[in-house]
């Protein structure tokens, strides 16, 4: 064979969509909260591409119904406020009318301050009970009502978006570090009493990553679209104070580590908080060793 021909079916394959076996989520469904832009999306266009029927549960309407659409048919968009029950259980019903089974809940929608303050004493705790309720409920909520319905089926797979902010602290603002250290007490809890019904219960752990959240905190803005300017100056942040040097973190990065969770690669992994910040929560570069 030529290298012209070789070169032609490298190519060839290189197109090749993946399909059945190649697809890690092929069968499962999957309901993934605030997937309907950042991290959720990445989250939702990875998980569908790997065979998983998606439900997308968001309050961006117009940006959950678009994504849906752009994914049909394997994603349904639903509006849901996670800190509602009723939403978050009708949520779920959905998943099980439509599929007839819950395998993965990712319990990803998550909020941050709105203003920034220089010190506690100026901190505004209508910010912290909003971010509270956001975060927390929304999570404890979906880790509820997914274990109602994957506890009769004894499987399923349950992965909350945490944050190196519930590891170290100064990081973020204190709602946001507060409601992060919440979420993986949530998960070990929900790992320790689930694991018996065969469910697992993770969290992802991500540093700072270029999104609409981060960006919109940072200009204490409120824009659902963010320009590649600001996403940009975000990352060049981010990199300045990175540990893991020549790379850079993106929200497709944080979507991988969730489809490892969620795969059956991670069979026996549970109670496990996956870290993806190169590092920088386990360093500490002001001695100046290595740096």
């Amino acid at each position: 064979m030529s290298s012209e021909e070789l070169n032609a079916a490298a190519d060839c394959v290189g197109n090749l969509s993946l399909k059945g076996s190649e697809r890690r989520l092929e069968g499962k469904v999957a309901l993934i909260t605030g997937g309907a832009a950042g991290i959720g999306e990445a989250i939702v266009r990875l998980f569908t591409k790997q065979g998983a029927r998606v439900i997308i549960a968001d309050i961006a309407d117009e940006a959950g119904k678009n994504l849906a659409e752009s994914l049909a048919p394997p994603a349904t968009y639903l509006h849901c406020d996670v800190t509602k029950e009723q939403d978050v259980s009708a949520a779920v019903d959905l998943a099980m009318e439509k599929h007839g089974q819950l395998d993965i809940m990712f319990n990803n929608a998550g909020t941050i301050e709105i203003v920034a303050v220089e010190s506690v004493a100026e901190y505004e705790m209508e910010q912290f009970d909003r971010v509270m309720r956001v975060n927390v409920r929304g999570a404890m909520l979906g880790i509820k009502h997914a274990a109602r319905v994957m506890i009769p089926r004894k499987k399923g797979c349950i992965i909350c978006t945490a944050s190196i902010a519930g590891i170290i602290a100064g990081a973020a603002p204190y709602a946001y570090t507060a409601s992060k250290h919440a979420i993986l007490g949530l998960t070990k809890n929900g790992a320790a009493e689930l694991g018996k019904y065969g469910i697992r219960v993770n969290a992802v752990s991500p540093s700072g990553v270029a999104t609409a959240l981060t960006i919109n905190y940072l200009k204490q803005g409120n824009a659902s679209a963010v320009s590649e300017e600001d996403k940009a100056a975000v990352e060049a942040v981010a990199n300045g104070v990175a540990n893991l040097q020549g790379t850079t973190l993106k929200v497709e990065d944080i979507a991988e580590a969730g489809l490892y969770l969620a795969s059956d690669a991670a069979k026996y992994v549970s109670g496990h908080n996956l870290v993806v910040d190169g590092g920088i929560s386990v360093v500490n570069h002001s001695w100046r060793l290595y740096r």
